[in-house]
């Protein structure tokens, strides 16, 4: 399936509005504004930013869906005019908000250029990385996966690792937990490799079914159980957008965080009141006391882009 962009689709409302303008001087006039809404007026260029994506629209598709839009426009102003009547705009609150949302896409707009110069996947880059993550691609596997995770102060998961050993299975664990007035969450579930953070999915390509594993995070343990795998490979070819995408978001996560780095080592930036204290380090939050799921949903840095696209969870492991 091919999905065009949005300036394609503009170009198609944009011929399909001249067509129903009719020729001579009126026709350009007809392709700007769309609508007038008392005095205020609806360009074509506000329905093109609103326009939703299209799989290869025809022009009767592209002229429903630009008045659909238009419409929405229209309410919209009808609404917006009533505000600034009322003086809303005035409002102390929606005045923050507008500020907010202006810092917001100014921001973002700067960094958008910034990022535009992201250099892309060279196919050298994808054939490395495939072969270095064979858990993900030539080695891929689902996993059956049963899940405890314990939250421990030092000292119980001090105690708890002098007592491991002596633990065969996770529902051993469970009863310590229970006998020692341990807090516990438990989870059986299937995922497949890249939807587990990149640490967990290597170390877990290295077990065999029914070993498990002991993952140490902030505020707890995991202990993950290898109920069963499927060996489900992702060819070179097939991973190559992947990793292509991947590759790219890290180097634009990379200039990103270059970009904030260098502007703030050029700035005078002076903290005051009590923000004026040194500030904790970076990523360090208060401790909950609790530890998250470490095969809960991964972060964009952890796994490649459009993982979840990469093939299919089975939803059984037959034979």
């Amino acid at each position: 399936m091919v999905f065009p962009d949005r300036a394609s689709l503009a170009a198609v409302i944009v011929v399909a509005l001249a067509a129903c303008g009719g020729g001579g001087g009126d026709e350009k006039k007809v392709t700007q504004v769309a609508a007038k809404v008392n005095k205020d007026e609806i360009t074509v260029h506000q329905i093109n930013q609103s326009l939703p994506r299209l799989n290869n629209p025809s022009e009767a598709q592209a002229k429903a869906v630009s008045r659909q839009v238009l419409d929405r426009l229209v309410d919209q102003q009808l609404l917006i005019q009533k505000a600034v009547e009322q003086k809303l705009d005035r409002d102390p609150q929606v005045m923050t908000a507008l500020e907010s949302a202006r810092r917001e896409i100014l921001s973002r707009a700067y960094m958008d250029r910034v990022l535009a110069s992201a250099p892309k996947a060279s196919a050298e880059d994808v054939k490395k990385y495939y072969a270095e993550h064979p858990e993900l691609f030539s080695e891929r596997r689902i996993y059956r996966l049963e899940e405890v995770v314990l939250s421990l102060t030092p000292d119980q998961e001090k105690k708890f690792r002098e007592s491991l050993p002596s633990m065969k299975t996770l529902q051993d664990v469970v009863g310590y937990a229970k006998t020692n007035g341990l807090s516990t969450k438990a989870n059986t579930l299937v995922r497949s490799a890249e939807q587990l953070p990149m640490p967990v999915a290597a170390q877990l390509q290295k077990v065999k079914d029914g070993d498990i594993v002991a993952l140490p995070g902030s505020g707890g343990i995991a202990l993950l159980h290898v109920l069963q795998s499927k060996s489900e490979p992702l060819d070179e070819v097939k991973a190559t957008p992947f990793i292509e995408q991947y590759i790219q978001n890290k180097a634009r996560m990379e200039i990103a965080q270059n970009e904030i780095k260098h502007l703030r080592s050029t700035a005078k930036i002076e903290y005051l009141g009590d923000f004026a204290k040194p500030a904790e380090a970076a990523g360090a939050g208060p401790d909950t006391g609790t530890m998250p799921s470490v095969t809960g949903v991964p972060s964009a840095a952890d796994v490649p882009s459009g993982q979840d696209v990469f093939q299919k969870t089975p939803r059984s492991f037959e034979k």
